[in-house]
């Protein structure tokens, strides 16, 4: 069964980011309970920024599920990368994300990998860079399989990485380097910029999804924008997706708003 989810964001410096609820955890799960989403997706500065004893009693009180948490807190506030060419700081990535596959396993969630991926320097070498990924993801999967969790690798637009764009190149990557463990994240912002046809793509590099961003053309919630959401919901029922659609979108109009119109969207397309 495909499963909803909504995204709640801790980390101060993110605060222009595409998260529907801000700052307050309890309230942020208390209204995606009551609004009956399945799951939150959480964006925290840190592993132990959050006191797992208070977010499992929380979870547990309005019968939510964590769906998966953000690493972007490594590259916003500490400057990490898994392709920075300082060997130390490609270590301290590594660390920074292995900290929150832990702390995410704990509740059963994977953790994504989205700008703390890096990028080609403009005189760097790709094949060196590309292999400081694969050698990066490597070790975080293995970390996430002995944890009891998959690893999430999310393809971005052009404007925000030159590493990998569209599924196909993330599904050719993960095939070639021998990546197993981990899988793409199918965020539909990133996707309306870089793929010729989202339901295609879906439909052909299904097998190594896991995890999808429900946002619209603009980023903000489904229906906002224009991307033509039927095929690609037809797509993800095709390919037995059975993860969580997770609303990674601008609070528009105002984050109570933001949320009612991803369930009602939701709902629309998936059950």
């Amino acid at each position: 069964m495909i499963k909803s989810a909504v995204t709640i964001a801790l980390v101060p410096e993110i605060k222009s980011g595409p998260w529907i609820f801000w700052e307050d955890l309890e309230k942020g799960l208390e209204k995606a309970a009551t609004l009956g989403f399945d799951a939150v997706e959480l964006f925290t500065a840190s592993a132990d920024a959050l006191d797992e004893n208070l977010l499992t009693n929380l979870l547990q009180k309005h019968g939510l599920q964590l769906a998966a948490v953000g690493t972007g807190a490594g590259k916003v506030i500490h400057g990490l990368t898994l392709t920075d060419p300082d060997p130390e700081v490609r270590q301290k990535a590594i660390s920074f994300i292995s900290e929150m596959i832990s702390f995410g396993a704990k509740f059963g969630a994977p953790a994504i990998i989205g700008s703390m991926q890096g990028n080609v320097l403009p005189n760097g070498n790709r094949e060196e860079t590309m292999n400081w990924l694969a050698e990066g993801l490597a070790m975080l999967e293995k970390k996430a399989a002995e944890s009891g969790v998959f690893l999430i690798y999310e393809p971005l637009n052009r404007y925000e990485t030159n590493l990998l764009n569209t599924m196909e190149a993330g599904s050719v990557f993960l095939e070639k380097t021998g990546l197993e463990n981990t899988k793409l994240l199918a965020d539909l912002f990133h996707m309306n910029i870089e793929e010729v046809d989202m339901a295609q793509s879906i439909r052909s590099y299904g097998k190594h999804i896991g995890h999808v961003h429900f946002a619209d053309s603009n980023r903000r919630p489904i229906g906002f924008g224009h991307s033509d959401i039927s095929p690609i919901a037809e797509a993800l029922k095709k390919i037995d997706y059975q993860g969580y659609v997770s609303a990674e979108a601008f609070p528009y109009p105002n984050p109570d708003a933001a949320a009612e119109q991803t369930i009602r969207e939701f709902r629309k397309w998936f059950r």
